[in-house]
């Protein structure tokens, strides 16, 4: 579970929640990343993820792959 005391924790939070809301795994975030040409492995997507550590794009990318259109802070 990320440290959410952090910008970066925080942050994880919000887009796991997110992945979890939409139903969605690891692993299917990946193909549906791979779906809009982000080229990424299930293993950088989870590191990156854990970590809180990824750039506003990337963000937008996992949003945009999942479905979300809306996100409340």
């Amino acid at each position: 579970m990320p440290n959410t005391d952090t910008y970066e924790g925080r942050i994880a939070a919000i887009l796991k929640g997110e992945i979890k809301r939409a139903g969605h795994t690891y692993a299917s975030l990946t193909e549906k990343l791979n779906e809009i040409g982000v080229e990424e492995k299930e293993a950088n997507v989870r590191n990156k993820i854990g970590r809180g550590k990824f750039s506003a794009a990337f963000m937008m990318q996992c949003l945009e792959a999942i479905g979300v259109r809306d996100l409340r802070l």
